[in-house]
């Protein structure tokens, strides 16, 4: 459970993003909090270098469609990591494990399949209030901590290919 600031980096840490593409798949489901996140992610890559002509972001419905928007976002466009935003807030039913469950397998799954990393940005909170938290609340912006991670992933997916922005 986060208890930190999610929001906090260290760009001396973190590979220049400026050679790299990304793409960004968005639930639409939760929207207030999937904006934020989007917004977060975003503000993020551009701080770290990449151009916002390099970031491509796409909307799937719900959470559970972010797997299928990753998998043809990886078959029809060339990037060096995606982020797969979304927000399942638990409900009175068993719904919400099966989507939690569904959505991080198929993640997992896209990471094992293809040679685009798939950052995992879905707030899976018990609450609506602890997604406020993460997205952009007491707790920071996931988003951001996402994107960060995108970052590095796409560094290391292009280690021996651009040496020189790799920072490794």
């Amino acid at each position: 459970m986060a208890t930190t600031d999610l929001s906090y980096y260290d760009k001396n840490t973190i590979p220049n993003a400026k050679d790299f593409r990304f793409g960004i798949v968005v639930s639409e489901w939760n929207p207030e909090i999937t904006k934020s996140l989007h917004k977060g992610a975003i503000d993020t890559l551009i701080d770290c270098g990449a151009e916002e002509k390099n970031i491509v972001s796409w909307d799937v419905p719900g959470s559970f469609e972010l797997v299928y928007g990753c998998k043809k976002m990886i078959e029809t466009e060339k990037l060096d990591a995606i982020i797969a935003i979304g927000n399942v807030i638990q409900g009175e039913t068993k719904h919400f494990d099966f989507v939690c469950e569904g959505v991080t397998q198929g993640i997992v799954d896209l990471n094992i399949a293809y040679d685009v990393p798939v950052i995992f940005c879905v707030l899976t909170d018990n609450t609506r209030q602890q997604s406020i938290d993460r997205s952009g609340g007491k707790l920071g912006n996931k988003g951001i901590e996402c994107a960060v991670a995108a970052v590095k992933m796409a560094a290391l997916k292009n280690i021996g290919i651009k040496k020189n922005t790799v920072g490794f």
